[in-house]
C-alpha cells in the first residue's frame, strides 16, 4: 500500500476496488454535472493568507456542533447505499467516526439499519430522514431513531423529486446490484469487495425493507421508492416533522437566504447549506458560493453548516473562516471506506485533520474557534452580483 497523503489517493484506490455502478453513484452529479464540479473548483478560487512569526504551539481543532463536542468541525454526511461501497459500510463508518470524535449521520437509504448501527456503536449518532408521503412510516422512523439513542435528526428538504443522474441510469444502479453480463463481468474483477458482500447478510435497504408497508423484497422496494418522496412538501409539513422529534433538529438542503429564514421559523437548531453534492438541481450555486448570503441572512440566529465539495482540511478551514459552524464530508469518507474499509474512513479523517491543523497554523491561528475572514483572500465578485 503506497503512502496515503491526500483524499485523492484514497479515491484512486477506491475506484480500483469497488464495482463501477457504486463508484459512479458516488462520483457523479445530475445532468451536465456543472454544480458537482463547481462544488470543489469554487473552493480552489479562495486563497489563504499566510502569516509568519506567530506562536503556533498549543493548537486545537476541537469545538462543538449543535452543542456536541467534536475533535474537529467535521461530520460524516448521510450517504445512501454506503453498505454497497463496502460490506456493512455504515457500521464501519460509524465506528471510525465515533473513535475519531466526530458525528456520523446515517441515511434513511442506508443498507445497515438504524438498529444495526446502534448495536455496533456506543455513542449517539445522527439520523437523516427524507420527507416522505407515508406519515405513519415517518413517525415510526423517528421512534426507531429515538429507541436507538440517536441524538439528532437531519431532515433533507431538497429531494422532493430526484434529479437525473445519467450514470446511475446507464449502470442500472440497484441494491443489491442487478446481475447483468456487464455488471457481473465488472464485479468479478473486484474480488475483495465480492468476498465482503458474500460474508454479510446486509444487502438491502435496512431501514425500508420489512418496515415500510408492503415492502418485503427488492421488487416491492422499487415501486415504493418511486412513489415515496413527497412532492407536496411545504414549510407547514416541515414544522409538523419538527414536532415529531424532541431532540436536536437540522434541516439539510438550504441554498437560498429566504429558505434559511423559513428554517428559523420551524425551530431548527441548524441548517446545512447543501446542493445534495451536485446531484439535484444542476447549475445551482456551489455550496461555498451560496454560504455568504445565507450567513448574512441568519448566521447570528442559527448554526449554519455546509456540505458538498469538501475534499480537504483546507476546504474545512475556508468554510469555517467564512463563518460556518460545521462541515460535512460525504464522498471523502466513502472513498476511504471503499478503499480500505473502516481503516480507510479513519485515514480520511486523519488526512483532513492534519491538513486543517497545519493550514490553520500557517495562517497564524491556534484555535479553530478564532477563525474569521481575515485569513482568507476571496476574489472580487465571488459571492455573486446577479441580475434580478
Amino acid at each position: 500500500m503506497p503512502p496515503i497523503t491526500c483524499i485523492e489517493d484514497l479515491r484512486r484506490i477506491y475506484e480500483r476496488r469497488v464495482p463501477r455502478m457504486f463508484y459512479d453513484y458516488a462520483e457523479s452529479g445530475s445532468w451536465t454535472e456543472k454544480t458537482f464540479r463547481e462544488n470543489t473548483s469554487d473552493f480552489d478560487d479562495i486563497y489563504l493568507r499566510q502569516r509568519v512569526a506567530v506562536d503556533m504551539t498549543g493548537r486545537s481543532t476541537a469545538t462543538q456542533m449543535i452543542g456536541e463536542d467534536v475533535s474537529m468541525p467535521v461530520a460524516l454526511a448521510p450517504v445512501g447505499l454506503t453498505g454497497m461501497q463496502d460490506a456493512d459500510g455504515e457500521i464501519k463508518a460509524a465506528r471510525a467516526a465515533e473513535k475519531f470524535g466526530v458525528p456520523f449521520t446515517l441515511s434513511t437509504m442506508s443498507i445497515c439499519s438504524i438498529e444495526d448501527v446502534a448495536e455496533h456503536t456506543t455513542k449517539p449518532y445522527w439520523f437523516q430522514v427524507y420527507t416522505l408521503r407515508d406519515e405513519d412510516f415517518m413517525r415510526r422512523l423517528f421512534a426507531r431513531a429515538k429507541d436507538a439513542g440517536c441524538s439528532t435528526i437531519v431532515i433533507t428538504v431538497d429531494l422532493q423529486l430526484m434529479g437525473q443522474r445519467h450514470k446511475d441510469i446507464k449502470n442500472g444502479l440497484s441494491a443489491p446490484p442487478k446481475l447483468t453480463p456487464k455488471s457481473v463481468a465488472n464485479m468479478m474483477t473486484k474480488v475483495q469487495w465480492g468476498l465482503g458482500m458474500l460474508g454479510t447478510k446486509r444487502r438491502f435497504f435496512g431501514n425500508i425493507v420489512g418496515h415500510a408497508k408492503g415492502v418485503d423484497d427488492a421488487s416491492s422496494l422499487s415501486s415504493w421508492t418511486a412513489q415515496a418522496f413527497d412532492q407536496s412538501l411545504n414549510w407547514e409539513q416541515i414544522a409538523k416533522f419538527r414536532k415529531m422529534w424532541d431532540g436536536k433538529f437540522i434541516i439539510k438542503g438550504i441554498l437560498d437566504a429566504e429558505d434559511a429564514r423559513q428554517a428559523l421559523n420551524v425551530g431548527a437548531d441548524a441548517i446545512i447549506v447543501s446542493n445534495h453534492g451536485g446531484r439535484q438541481l444542476d447549475s445551482a450555486l456551489s455550496s461555498i458560493r451560496a454560504l455568504p448570503a445565507i450567513l448574512d441572512a441568519v448566521g447570528d440566529q442559527i448554526e449554519v453548516h455546509i456540505d458538498s465539495g469538501i475534499r480537504s482540511g483546507q476546504d474545512v478551514l475556508k468554510a469555517m473562516a467564512m463563518g460556518a459552524k460545521g462541515t460535512y464530508i460525504g464522498r471523502a469518507f466513502v472513498y476511504g471506506l471503499g478503499a480500505m474499509g473502516e481503516a480507510g474512513v479513519t485515514k480520511a479523517l486523519e488526512v483532513i485533520h492534519k491538513e486543517l491543523d497545519l493550514s490553520m497554523a500557517l495562517c497564524g491561528r491556534r484555535n479553530i474557534n478564532d477563525l474569521d475572514r481575515d485569513i482568507l483572500l476571496i476574489p472580487e465578485g465571488f459571492e455573486g452580483h446577479w441580475q434580478p
